[in-house]
């Protein structure tokens, strides 16, 4: 396990290298190459621990480690999640491409698909070109998609299914119920398929899709602990009975948590998917930031909690109490 931390750290320093130090200058393409493997093997360690909640937390806590250190050597860094070694091939690429010190040699790498060697790394930017523009043929709302042209086209076919069957007074609950089954990694690209369909146009069958959400818990879960921060504002925004189930899925997040003396953080121990403390906290703060008035209710409710646990300022001893002193900092 030391040396994946090791290599985690090393890494997320790779990233920092890559797009705020004039060190890639002298990069050439073995070197590119070497750090594509090593954005490739992160993104390896991200999908086969993400459901090992004591792994992820010993990487989440070397990450805010290495992200405290990197924030003092760099000006403008920005910090690296748990959730971003998921993209971290892409996180590298941008990187390089907004460094200025990057040298044409390595540009020419990135875009030239006629290269024979490095074949992982060569025209790395041209696939994208490729993608990008079958994506805008496939659907012309890709150039706004916050989910991709794939989950916006089966979106949409999913709600057409769902319409065509409510107007008639069918069942439609099982189409729902069977749908995931149909989708290759199944429940987390069937998360972004109904996100894709609560954020289209208004229509009736949102409302079904909406409460049906609510009453599959597990779900709603998956979603919310596997769906980008940013995406997850969007829904709150667009859908106020998304908001109210997301806002009662934090508390009961949050009523599970424990405090881990030997980790000096609260975990959650009931809950799988789970989530962490910080990931609470950035969930709440953005659903604050998106409806303030929210932010009201929920403070007075967790002060009332906090009451009732004591009413102790002391870190530890109550997650309403470190909750509320986590909010107060971000006013």
């Amino acid at each position: 396990m030391e040396a994946v931390l090791k290599n985690v750290a090393g890494t997320a320093e790779l990233l920092a290298v890559a797009s705020l130090s004039g060190e890639v200058e002298r990069w050439e393409e073995p070197t590119v190459s070497r750090a594509f493997q090593w954005a490739r093997y992160c993104e390896h360690l991200c999908r086969r621990f993400h459901d090992n909640p004591a792994i992820r937390r010993v990487i989440e806590k070397q990450l805010r480690v290495t992200n405290h250190g990197l924030r003092a050597a760099f000006a403008g860094y920005g910090d690296v999640s748990f959730s971003d070694l998921y993209r971290c091939q892409h996180l590298l690429l941008v990187g390089l491409l907004k460094n200025p010190q990057l040298p044409i040699s390595v540009m020419k790498i990135l875009f030239d698909a006629e290269q024979s060697e490095y074949q992982e790394v060569t025209g790395y930017c041209s696939r994208i070109i490729q993608c990008k523009s079958a994506c805008k043929v496939l659907s012309p709302l890709a150039d706004s998609s916050a989910v991709g042209a794939d989950a916006e086209v089966q979106a949409e076919m999913l709600m057409e299914r769902l319409g065509a069957l409510l107007s008639r007074g069918g069942e439609a609950r099982h189409i729902l119920d069977s749908v995931p089954q149909g989708f290759e990694g199944a429940a987390g690209h069937f998360c972004v398929v109904i996100a894709a369909a609560l954020l289209m146009k208004k229509n009736s069958s949102q409302d079904f899709l909406l409460d049906w959400l609510q009453k599959e818990q597990s779900v709603l879960e998956q979603m919310c602990s596997s769906l980008p921060s940013a995406l997850i504002i969007e829904l709150t925004k667009k859908q106020p009975k998304f908001r109210d189930a997301f806002c009662d899925l934090l508390k009961k997040w949050a009523s599970d948590m424990e405090y881990s003396l030997s980790e000096g953080e609260w975990i959650q121990t009931r809950r799988n998917p789970t989530v962490s403390f910080d990931r609470l906290t950035e969930h709440f703060l953005g659903l604050f930031e998106t409806c303030p008035s929210v932010r009201v209710d929920v403070e007075e409710e967790l002060n009332a909690l906090k009451m009732s646990d004591g009413d102790f300022d002391v870190r530890g001893l109550s997650v309403w109490g470190d909750l509320l002193s986590v909010f107060n900092k971000s006013v």
